[in-house]
C-alpha cells in the first residue's frame, strides 16, 4: 500500500530530463534507497537525500502515512547510523524511524491550515552521536484534493433595480470564494448558474453579475422577486462542490403611470357661514407609482373667484377651501373644473402620455342662521368734549343678512364702558352721551356695540359684536398756567432793566394751529416788567435798582397768561421774587432778611414791660380756650324753675339707624305702651334698681314742643355729636299721677330707705354701697 502511494507521489513530481529513467526499479533510489544492483543515487549538493517531498491533504487511513525515507551514504545497514528530524512538526506531525529513515505523518494534514512544513535531517553516530554528514533542510508540501465547496458572504442580498430597464441592465454582482488551491487544478475554478428566478434575470458564469432579462417590468404588476444564484467548482463539472445564495431583487419606481381621477365628477356641500380659508371638501386621484412620482399638484381650471383648491402634500388629496364669503340669499350653486397633475416628470415616459387628468366639482351652498351684519366694522366717530349729557355721538346700523330679515336690537358692552358715559338705542342705534366727556382726561373711549337677532328663541350665537372708536375733540377749556415753579431772586444791587428771569407756560388744550401765549403784569408794578418774546416765553426785568432785604424781602408778581384760542382762556399766576445779597457778578450769596441789632440804650424798664406785655397774651390765650371749652358743655337744666330731669349719659357710639336694640322709638310715638322694665343695652345703667311709673296724661303738647325744639336745635348745631342719640322726656310737675320723680326734694324720705343689698351686687358697687349705707340712721346711732 505504501509503495503505490510513494509511487503516485513521485508522478506528481517535475522530473528532471538528466535523471534516471521513473522505473519500479529505481523509486527507491529517490530516497536515497539501494537500487536492486546495489546503487545509490547521488546528487551534486547533498549525496544523501531529496530536499523536497509531497503529501497529499486528508489522508483517511487508519495507519500512519508514509511520506518518504532518509537514506546516507554512510549508513552500511549495519545499525550503527541514527537518523533525528527537527523542524516544523517534528515528533508530532511527522516521526522518523532512528534505524531506517523512513518518515510518516501521524493523522491527517489540511492544506488549508498549512500548504508547507520545513524539517531538518541529522544524521548520527549511534554510539557517539558525532555528526556523520552536515544536516540536511528539505520541505514537505501538502498537495490539494477537492474538499472545500464554494461560500458566498451572505446567505441573502438585497438589490434594486428601475422598472422598464432594459434587457442586460446590470443588478448587482455576487461572488463566491473557495479555500482550494487556485493554482492547483480546477479545485477552485467556479462557474454561476441562476436556479431561480427566470425567464426575469441571468447571471453571469463567470463573475456573477445578475442582469436583467425581460424587457417592461412593471413595479405595479409585481414589485419582489427572489433570485437563487449557485457557484461550483471543478469548473462546473460533475463531482465538483457547490454553494448557492439569495438574492432579492426589488423593482425601484420611476414614473410611469399619469394620475387619474376615478370619478370625474365631484359634488360638494358647504354651509355659508363657513370662514374665508375653511376647507368645504376633498378630492383625491389615484396614481399607482411612489414617493415622488406619485406627487400631484391639483387647481382649478381657469381660476375662480370663490374658490381655491391647495394639495395636501401628506395624503395627496386636493382641499376646496373658501376665498371669499359664501352666501346664501345671493347665490347657491357653483361649478368648476379641477385639473390635476404630476409635479416630477420623467422624460423617458412623457411620449404619448398625458400626465394629467381633469374632474368637475359642484358645490352647493345652505343655507344658516346668520347674525346680524354691522354695515361698517369698525365705526370712527368724532365727538366735542365737555358736550353735555344725551348730546348726539353717532348712529350704527346692522340688519339680518337672512331671508326673514328680523329686527336686531343694539347694547352696549358695558364691559368697554365701565364709567357709563354712553348710550345706545336699542332700537335705531343712536349713540348719545350720558356724561360730559373731558378730552384731557381721556382723548379716546373704545366702546363695544352688540347687535343681537330678536327672535322667539334666544341664541347667542346671533349676535355681533362691531368696535367703536370715539374721538374727543379738543375745546379750549383750560387755560395756560406756569410750565414749572420757579425759584427767581434779585440781587440788592441789580440795575433797571436787567433780566432776572424767563418763564413760559403750558396748556393742556390742544388747538389746531398751535399755541401762542401772551405775558401781561400790572403796568403800574414799580418794580418789575415783562417782555413777551413771541416763542410762547417772556422776560422778567427790574424795572428799578436798588432793592434791599430789609425793606421786603420778598415779592409776589401776578402774571396774566392768555391764550390765543376761541373762547380766549386766561389765568393769573404768581412769581415769588426773592431779595438776595450778591456779589460783583451777580451770585447769589444770601436770601435770608437782615436781622436788625438791638440798640444800646435798651432799659431795663423797657425789657421789663415787653416781658408783661408777653405774659399777658399768653393769659388771654389760656382764657379764651377755657371760655370755648365751657361753652361747649352746655348745662341740661337751663333755669332754676326747670325742675325736670334732664340726665343724657353716653360712653360709647351708637349703632345708627341699623340699631333697634339701643332704644324703642315706639316710646315717643305712644308714651303708654313704655315698658318701664325695659333698660337701654347701649349704655350702662344708672337706676340701681327698677322703677314704676303711671301713665301720664295723654294730652302731652308741651313735652311735644319740648322735643321739637331741642331736635331743631341739634339739627343745626354744627358741634353736635356725631352719633345717633334719643333723650326720653316726661312731664313731671304739678298734677302728674306719678308725682314728682325728682330728686331735689327727697332728702326727707332718703331715710326710709335700705341700702344694705348694695353691698351684695359686687366689687364695682362697692364705693356705691359706702355712700349709702355710711348715711343709714341706724348705722349712724
Amino acid at each position: 500500500q505504501c509503495t503505490w502511494v510513494l509511487l503516485l507521489l513521485v508522478l506528481c513530481i517535475p522530473w528532471p530530463s538528466n535523471a534516471l529513467p521513473l522505473t519500479p526499479g529505481n523509486i527507491g533510489n529517490l530516497f536515497g534507497m539501494p537500487e536492486s544492483d546495489g546503487r545509490i543515487l547521488q546528487r551534486s549538493k547533498r549525496g544523501w537525500m531529496w530536499n523536497q517531498f509531497f503529501l497529499l491533504e486528508e489522508y483517511t487511513g487508519n495507519d500512519h502515512q508514509y511520506v518518504g525515507k532518509l537514506h546516507s551514504n554512510m549508513d552500511k545497514g549495519d545499525g550503527n547510523v541514527k537518523y533525528v528530524l527537527t523542524g516544523d512538526g517534528a515528533g508530532t506531525l511527522f516521526l522518523i524511524d532512528e534505524k531506517s529513515g523512513d518518515i510518516h505523518a501521524t493523522k491527517r494534514l489540511d492544506r488549508e491550515e498549512k500548504a508547507m512544513y520545513t524539517l531538518v535531517a541529522k544524521v548520527l553516530d549511534r554510539n557517539t552521536n558525532a555528526e556523520l554528514e552536515p544536516d540536511t533542510e528539505f520541505n514537505i508540501k501538502i498537495h490539494d484534493i477537492n474538499d472545500n465547496a464554494p461560500k458566498f458572504a451572505k446567505e441573502i442580498y438585497f438589490a434594486s433595480v428601475p422598472e422598464m430597464s432594459e434587457v442586460g441592465t446590470s443588478v448587482v454582482t455576487v461572488t463566491a470564494s473557495d479555500a482550494d488551491d487556485q493554482t492547483y487544478g480546477n479545485s477552485a475554478k467556479l462557474v454561476y448558474s441562476i436556479l431561480q428566478g427566470q425567464p426575469y434575470f441571468s447571471v453571469d458564469s463567470e463573475n456573477g453579475t445578475i442582469k436583467t432579462a425581460l424587457p417592461g417590468m412593471d413595479r405595479e404588476v409585481k414589485e419582489n422577486y427572489q433570485v437563487v444564484i449557485q457557484a461550483k467548482d471543478m469548473a462546473g463539472q460533475m463531482g465538483g462542490l457547490s454553494g448557492t445564495t439569495t438574492v432579492s431583487i426589488t423593482l425601484s419606481d420611476v414614473n410611469d403611470s399619469p394620475p387619474r381621477f376615478a370619478n370625474h365628477s365631484f359634488r360638494v356641500t358647504a354651509v355659508e357661514s363657513t370662514e374665508i380659508g375653511g376647507a368645504i371638501g376633498r378630492i383625491k386621484a389615484d396614481d399607482p407609482d411612489v414617493g415622488r412620482n406619485a406627487e400631484m399638484e391639483y387647481s382649478i381650471v381657469g381660476g375662480h373667484d370663490m374658490f381655491n383648491i391647495i394639495t395636501d402634500q401628506t395624503t395627496q388629496e386636493g382641499v376646496i377651501v373658501i376665498k371669499k364669503a359664501l352666501d346664501y340669499e345671493s347665490k347657491r350653486d357653483y361649478e368648476f373644473r379641477v385639473e390635476v397633475r404630476n409635479t416630477y416628470l420623467d422624460a423617458r415616459f412623457i411620449h404619448g402620455l398625458q400626465f394629467k387628468d381633469y374632474a368637475t366639482v359642484k358645490v352647493t351652498v345652505e343655507d344658516v342662521d346668520e347674525p346680524p351684519v354691522f354695515t361698517r366694522n369698525p365705526y370712527i366717530i368724532e365727538v366735542h368734549e365737555d358736550t353735555a349729557a344725551g348730546s348726539f355721538v353717532g348712529v350704527v346700523s346692522a340688519r339680518d343678512p337672512d331671508a326673514d330679515n328680523k329686527p336686531v336690537k343694539y347694547s352696549i358692552d358695558r364691559h368697554t364702558d365701565l364709567e357709563r358715559l354712553f348710550n345706545i338705542d336699542s332700537v335705531n342705534g343712536t349713540i348719545t352721551t350720558l356724561k360730559a366727556l373731558d378730552r384731557e382726561m381721556s382723548k379716546w373711549h373704545n366702546i363695544s356695540v352688540v347687535a343681537t337677532e330678536i327672535s322667539k328663541c334666544y341664541n347667542p350665537r346671533q349676535t355681533t359684536r362691531v368696535p367703536v372708536f370715539i374721538k374727543v375733540l379738543d375745546v379750549n377749556d383750560n387755560a395756560p398756567e406756569f410750565a414749572m415753579s420757579y425759584d427767581t431772586f434779585v440781587c440788592e444791587n441789580v440795575k433797571a432793566g436787567q433780566l432776572i428771569q424767563t418763564i413760559s407756560a403750558v396748556d393742556t388744550d390742544e388747538p389746531l394751529v398751535g399755541h401762542k401765549f401772551v405775558f401781561t403784569i400790572s403796568a403800574t408794578n414799580p418794580n418789575f416788567t415783562i417782555v413777551d418774546r413771541e416763542d410762547n416765553t417772556a422776560n422778567i426785568l427790574t424795572r428799578r435798582g436798588g432793592f434791599s432785604r430789609r425793606e421786603m424781602s420778598m415779592y409776589f408778581l401776578p402774571v396774566v397768561i392768555s391764550d390765543n384760542d376761541y373762547p380766549i382762556q386766561s389765568s393769573t399766576s404768581t412769581l415769588i421774587v426773592r431779595v438776595c445779597a450778591c456779589d460783583s457778578r451777580g451770585n447769589m450769596q444770601s436770601c435770608n432778611p437782615e436781622v436788625l441789632p438791638f440798640s444800646d440804650g435798651l432799659t431795663t424798664g423797657a425789657l421789663v414791660a415787653i416781658l408783661l406785655c408777653v405774659i399777658i397774651l399768653l393769659m388771654i390765650v389760656v382764657l379764651f380756650a377755657a371760655l370755648r371749652r365751657q361753652r361747649k358743655k352746655e348745662p341740661l337744666i337751663i333755669s332754676k324753675e326747670d325742675v325736670r330731669d334732664n340726665v343724657v349719659s353716653y360712653n360709647d357710639e351708637g349703632g345708627g339707624e341699623e340699631d333697634t336694640q339701643a332704644f324703642d322709638i315706639g316710646t315717643l310715638r305712644n308714651p303708654e305702651v313704655m315698658d318701664a322694665n325695659k333698660l337701654r343695652r347701649d349704655i350702662i345703667p344708672e337706676m340701681l334698681f327698677p322703677f314704676r311709673r303711671t301713665s301720664p296724661i295723654k294730652d302731652n303738647t308741651d313735652v311735644r314742643d319740648f322735643i321739637n325744639g331741642r331736635l331743631q336745635e341739634n339739627d343745626t348745631d354744627p358741634t353736635a355729636p356725631p352719633y345717633d342719640s334719643l333723650a326720653t322726656y316726661a312731664y313731671e310737675g304739678s298734677g302728674s299721677l306719678a308725682e314728682s320723680l325728682s330728686s331735689l326734694e327727697s332728702a326727707a324720705t332718703e331715710g326710709d330707705h335700705d341700702y344694705d343689698y348694695l353691698s351684695n351686687w359686687g366689687p364695682q358697687f362697692k364705693k356705691l354701697a359706702e355712700m349709702y349705707i355710711g348715711k343709714s340712721p341706724d348705722r349712724e346711732t
